[in-house]
């Protein structure tokens, strides 16, 4: 990946609607070669998909929950089971692998707070192999980028 194909990902972190006319014109490229650089990209995994970010608020989502969760056991079976149960759940929007004293570190979604504890009681709770649960509750978002920095 050379300077010109960062400043087309770039642009298109940005604003994922730009058309391949537009973007060229944005990166200093002819549109030909700016879609084949585009078109490797996809093809080699540097681009993998495109998507519309929706306001989860608007969506009727508002509450961000942070679970950290701990296993009983961290055998290859039970870890599987886990992360196989968390996959199927719609309302995970982020499962992360940690180290330190938890596990894993989920971002949920919900309605509102009974809509989160039926999350937990119908869903989360039912995955065996949990050790424990902890739960925190976003009342705020600082940040959030869409644009990986440059290196």
């Amino acid at each position: 990946m050379d300077s010109k194909d960062r400043q087309i990902l770039k642009e298109l972190q940005a604003d994922g609607r730009l058309s391949n006319q537009d973007l060229s014109e944005r990166v200093n490229l002819s549109p030909s070669p700016c879609l084949r650089r585009l078109r490797l990209l996809e093809e080699v995994g540097v681009i993998t998909g495109y998507t519309a970010l929706v306001d989860q608020k608007a969506w009727g989502l508002p509450v961000t929950v942070f679970i950290r969760i701990k296993l009983e056991r961290h055998s290859d079976d039970a870890v599987q089971a886990f992360e196989g149960a968390i996959i199927d759940m719609p309302n995970v929007m982020d499962c992360w692998l940690m180290t330190g004293r938890s596990d894993y570190l989920l971002r949920v979604i919900a309605a509102d707070l009974d809509d989160y504890e039926q999350f937990v009681r119908r869903e989360l709770q039912r995955v065996p192999g949990i050790a424990s649960i902890d739960t925190s509750f976003a009342y705020g978002q600082v940040k959030h980028a869409q644009v990986l920095p440059d290196t």
